[in-house]
């Protein structure tokens, strides 16, 4: 797997802006490079509490932080990266082999992800080792 955390970068959304408020689009394929086939959020984290911990084998996904803010630590099994998503207008591209987890949630955040497939347990590697032996064979 060539995958690395570094090809996982920021995506800015375009924010459109009136007197009523603001409105980001997002659009498969046009401003992320994949289709949405899936949607979902997470939300009433308890302080404390950390999301993630796996990764998926195919699946991309763009995380975004639609209220609050909290932590996406990236682990490609050589290099890690921390992110802070804290804007409603950005998105963080996460690519296939990469092991992420969500910390440091701020008391009423959302976090928004948009998937590139349907929901499939094959695709996901839970345990850390079974995701450094399918790095080490990809």
């Amino acid at each position: 797997m060539n995958n690395s955390v570094y090809d996982c970068v920021i995506i800015p959304l375009n924010k459109i802006h009136n007197r009523a408020g603001n409105i980001t689009i997002v659009e498969g394929n046009i401003n992320i490079p994949f289709d949405v086939k899936r949607i979902y959020y997470l939300y009433d984290i308890p302080g404390g509490e950390d999301r993630g911990g796996h990764s998926h084998k195919e699946l991309q996904q763009l995380i975004i932080a639609a209220s609050g803010s909290f932590d996406v630590m990236l682990d490609d099994g050589i290099n890690k990266k921390i992110v802070k998503l804290n804007r409603p207008n950005y998105g963080l591209l996460v690519v296939p082999g990469i092991w992420r987890e969500l910390m440091e949630f701020s008391s009423g955040s959302i976090c928004l992800v948009l998937a590139s497939d349907i929901y499939n347990e094959n695709d996901y590697l839970r345990e850390y080792n079974n995701f450094k032996s399918f790095r080490n064979e990809h």
